[in-house]
């Protein structure tokens, strides 16, 4: 294990809807609020999306986005990872714009495409707060994530351009050997830092034996690398702990799940954060301050972004 985990809260992000949860943060400035607090739980980074203020939508709006980086930017120096996963049918021009707009020290970068499903979750709720939010879920019986290796070439030369950070998002084992492609095409350089995405109906399910192997392969496939672990849903701390153990770093937040423990909801993203790191410190590992994380991933500082 490492002296320091860097702990990520991803906030809000574009999976849960308002009907599912009371306590999801959906306009700037409760997004903005929410990131605060987890910094002040002891998160590094936080994961940023924007959401549509009047009900809660999923949007990529680079003046939302700007919005809620410069609320948390003026309050504390946490590192932010914004968002290029975007919203429905948008460019990947338009994807990809606020790096080229605000140049972050981390932004995601989604490896490779994937049938990113959400529907079974509308067998869960009779009703719904907006009427957008079981059409979003319904529709994805029939989408595709698409990232493919254009895309990903223009985005590596967007990341490299404005010195961001890619967070690799990996949800299945052949994404491995895409940032490996991308390693020995030039097109991104080592060292990179990965993001193992569990639990994605679509992808690989989180598991002792599925996250050891992920590891595994990444490290035959690429050699060195800094990595986090995500996980969608109730497996989110086991998981969690188990990337401890090898090694890693790992993310929480109410994008991810909505629970703190069975039966009971987290009401914050903070809550989260404070659980995890009880749980690293009983390990024996302390967690990485946002200077630090700057550090562990190689990011090139806050006084270096563009908002």
């Amino acid at each position: 294990m490492n002296e320091k985990v860097v702990i990520t809260a991803a906030i809000t992000g574009a999976i849960h809807t308002p009907t599912m949860s009371p306590y999801l943060p959906v306009t700037p400035k409760q997004i903005a609020d929410e990131a605060v607090r987890a910094y002040e739980a002891g998160a590094a980074v936080v994961h940023i999306h924007g959401r549509r203020e009047s009900d809660g939508l999923a949007v990529g709006d680079v003046n939302i986005m700007k919005e809620i980086i410069t609320s948390i930017k003026s309050r504390c120096n946490v590192v932010i990872c914004i968002t290029t996963g975007g919203a429905l049918g948008m460019t990947v021009e338009q994807r990809v714009s606020p790096v080229t707009l605000y140049k972050p020290e981390l932004g995601s970068f989604n490896a490779g495409s994937i049938n990113f499903a959400l529907f079974p979750v509308l067998n869960k709720f009779k009703e719904w707060k907006y009427e957008w939010e079981k059409q979003y879920l319904g529709m994805t019986e029939d989408f595709i994530f698409p990232n493919t290796f254009k895309s990903m070439k223009e985005y590596c030369r967007i990341f490299t351009e404005h010195g961001t950070k890619p967070e690799f998002e990996i949800y299945d084992s052949g994404m491995v050997n895409n940032v490996a492609f991308m390693i020995n095409a030039g097109w991104i350089k080592k060292p990179v830092y990965i993001q193992f995405v569990l639990g994605v109906l679509g992808g690989l399910t989180p598991s002792p034996e599925n996250l050891m192997f992920l590891v595994d392969y990444a490290r035959r496939q690429i050699g060195d690398f800094v990595f986090s672990v995500c996980v969608a849903g109730r497996a989110q701390f086991p998981t969690c702990t188990q990337a401890l153990l090898l090694g890693g770093n790992c993310r929480v937040g109410l994008e991810d799940n909505l629970y703190l423990e069975k039966g009971k909801m987290a009401k914050s993203n903070a809550e989260q954060v404070a659980k995890m790191i009880r749980i690293s410190k009983e390990l024996g590992v302390e967690p990485a301050t946002p200077d630090e994380a700057r550090k562990i991933l190689g990011l090139k500082g806050i006084d270096k972004v563009n908002y």
